[in-house]
Formats: structure tokens, sequence, C-alpha cells
């Protein structure tokens, strides 16, 4: 029986359960469990029997999880471990079916799993469960009017700040990381996104540059400390500082070549 045949059926907990175990057959199980000591070896295999006989429960409620980038395979293994610890808490003297307890546990398993482990980017776990709101407040709205809902008709459906409704959608943004590598635009050659961001190394190497330089300039003759300051600092032109200290601009270029080579020199060349 398929999942979507299950959601047709009217009870929920048979719905999921897929084919029902035999109820006198798990009771009796249950029972017995409850009657073993934890350090009975029979009590793995009774425990196992128990989970064997629901393993379609827990896939079914993993399959209600998929297609929110999490592998099917991967959310059936969360949704067995659930189930597990749903078998190690019951208790048979409660009066209820197991499916009526261990839908909720193996349930909060899954969402667990998401809200933990689904993210790229780590966010505040009450913007992870807000999240999970968001999620399901839209699905239920879009199926509603056809079309996404805003953000304050999500705000209204759930009764919550519409400030605190956009920072919850934000924070889906984090739930996948994109790749550094990817390209920026679809144009052909376009930068990644890792080449957009800037190099915070930099500032660091200029302090590096500045220290080097700082003794160098300070030796050179105080025409070309000022060829270097006007060129430089006041950005003039070569024919500016050339009327500013008095020669010719052709001068000025071959004192600045020469001073910018024994610059490089002494930044490069141990002395």
């Amino acid at each position: 029986m398929s999942p979507d045949t299950l959601e047709k059926t009217p009870d929920r907990a048979d719905r999921l359960a897929g084919t029902r175990p035999d109820p006198a057959v798990v009771d009796g199980l249950f029972v017995r469990l409850a009657g073993l000591a934890v350090d009975d070896r029979q009590r793995g295999v009774v425990r196992d029997a128990l989970v064997t006989e629901y393993l379609s429960l827990a896939r079914n409620l993993a399959w209600r999880f998929r297609d929110r980038g999490e592998p099917l395979d991967d959310l059936v293994q969360v949704a067995r471990v659930g189930l597990i610890k749903a078998v190690d808490r019951f208790d048979p003297g409660r009066g209820i079916a197991f499916p009526v307890y261990a839908i909720p546990t193996i349930t909060g398993e899954l969402r667990r799993h998401f809200r933990d482990r689904g993210w790229d980017v780590r966010v505040p776990r009450r913007l992870q469960e807000l999240h999970l709101q968001l999620r399901a407040a839209t699905q239920e709205l879009s199926h509603r009017t056809g079309r996404a809902p805003t953000a304050g008709e999500l705000a209204t459906y759930l009764r919550l700040p519409r400030e605190q409704v956009i920072e919850g959608l934000q924070a889906g943004d984090a739930y996948t990381a994109g790749s550094l590598d990817r390209p920026s635009t679809p144009r052909p050659g376009a930068p990644t996104l890792g080449d957009l961001l800037p190099d915070l190394d930099r500032p660091f190497e200029r302090v590096d540059d500045h220290e080097a330089l700082a003794p160098l300039v300070a030796a050179l003759p105080p025409r070309e400390r000022r060829i270097l300051y006007l060129r430089f600092v006041e950005e003039q032109t070569q024919t500016q500082i050339a009327q500013e200290i008095g020669v010719s601009q052709m001068h000025v270029s071959r004192l600045l070549s020469a001073t910018l080579a024994q610059l490089r020199k002494g930044m490069f060349v141990p002395g």
C-alpha cells in the first residue's frame, strides 16, 4: 500500500502503520518486554521483534518528510531511531495503542533531525522552528489560494508579528548554502561568487608593505620624497609636478622611475 493510499484511510495511526501488526501479538510482546530485566538477554530479542513489526510505520512517517533536501534513506534511519525510542519508552499499562504513542515520538525525531543537522548555516533554534512553521503555513495557504502567500498573510495565519515572519523567511536562506565556485551570473566567463568577496588578507599585506617602505622612503633625498608625495598622495600629473618643483616633465619622469626602482630593490632584495 502506497503512502498516498494510506492518506485516504480514516484512522491516522492505522493509515501510517501500513500493514497493521496483530494487536494480540504486539500487546503480548510489550507486556513481556515490560517484565524483563534490563540485563536479560531475551529483552533484546523481544525489543527487536517489536521494532520489526513497526518498520513500515517508521518508513511511512519518513516518507512524509521527503523532498526537503535530505535523502529518503537517511530519513528512514532517523525514523527508525525514533521507533526504537518509542518502543523503549512505551508503557502498555496506559491503555493506548502503540502507534498513537509512536507517531509523535518518531515525527519529533525527524523534526529534530532537520532542525539540528539539515541547516548548512547554523541559526538559533527558535528561527529553525519558526522556519518549519512558515513552511507548513506556506503550503496550506498556497493550496487555498493557488499562489504563494505574502508575509502579511503568513503573519495573520500564524498570529505572529509581521517582522517575526520576515525574520523567519530570511532565516530559511541559511538552510542551503550556495557554492562559492558558482558563477555570479549566467553570462559566459562571469566571475564566481568567491571572486566577488573582499580579500580580507589585503589590509594585513598593506601593513607589511607600509612598514617595509617607511625607512626606505625616509632615506630618499627631499626632492624625491616630494615627487612621490605629489604623485601618489596628491595624485598630480607629471606635468603639474614639474611646474611645482621647477624642472621639465621628462626630468620628473626619470626621477620618478629611478626612485621607484630603488624602492623595489630595497623591498625585495636584502640589504
